[in-house]
């Protein structure tokens, strides 16, 4: 069984695995994947997606696992381990600012969602995402992609299924986003130790103030995304994408 986690708020509904065991039945499969990502709204770093994959057949309860962003930082670490045994598979994939310059945030979050997925021991037979919107699955194929053939190819090719919240009611897609949050976190720690006037061991790239000014001061480096508009404060936490390939 899983290690326990301490307590969280006592606003914070227990998650389960309802949704996990809908998707395998709806599909007569066993191996089922959750998806979450960390990163995209801000103006440095790269965009982060952890996978889960469950033995559906074989998994425990995890009631203690939460989104990651109602945890601390200390017990998201804490739980990094327990995630990793408790899943018959895990893989945290990232794509760079210079990939979501090229390939916009749609096309950089199914990039980094697929190289997660290739990281599993185990390949998930269908998968629950959190949000709205499927970007994991593969798009069509143009013909441009049929001539590329030194192309990484991106995209699954199985059921996806989106769950809006699915961080806060789904045990699996709460363990994923607690490996991208970790993970990618720990990413920006360490370029802030070769970067240092812009904050990411604190602001992890988010358009704070104080990253705003420092980017005004000394201009982009090489980690920030330059097709994204990094110097205009939006009175918001978040950069958005002002290029017509940043979706």
């Amino acid at each position: 069984m899983p290690a326990t986690a301490s307590r969280t708020s006592k606003s914070s509904k227990a998650t389960t695995l309802e949704h996990e065991r809908a998707l395998a039945a709806a599909h007569g499969v066993r191996f089922i994947g959750a998806a979450d990502e960390v990163g995209r709204g801000a103006l440095a770093g790269p965009i982060s997606v952890g996978v889960t994959v469950i033995d559906i057949q074989a998994v425990t309860e995890f009631p203690q696992l939460r989104d990651s962003k109602l945890l601390t930082a200390a017990k998201r670490e804490e739980l990094v381990q327990p995630v990793r045994a408790w899943a018959a598979g895990y893989g945290v994939g990232h794509a760079s600012a210079a990939e979501i310059d090229q390939l916009g945030v749609t096309g950089a979050l199914r990039l980094a969602g697929t190289r997660a997925v290739a990281a599993c021991a185990v390949a998930p037979e269908a998968v629950l995402l959190d949000g709205s919107y499927d970007w994991l699955s593969a798009p069509e194929q143009d013909l441009f992609d049929l001539l590329a053939a030194d192309r990484e190819p991106v995209g699954l090719h199985v059921p996806v299924r989106t769950i809006v919240k699915g961080d806060m009611t789904c045990q699996a897609i709460a363990g994923a986003s607690i490996l991208a949050k970790v993970e990618r976190d720990g990413i920006m720690a360490q370029l802030a130790s070769a970067h240092p006037a812009f904050g990411w061991e604190v602001n992890k790239g988010y358009a704070t103030a104080a990253h705003r000014e420092a980017i005004v001061a000394l201009g982009p480096c090489d980690y920030h995304r330059k097709s994204w508009n990094l110097t205009s404060g939006t009175g918001k936490d978040e950069g958005k994408p002002t290029g017509l390939k940043a979706k």
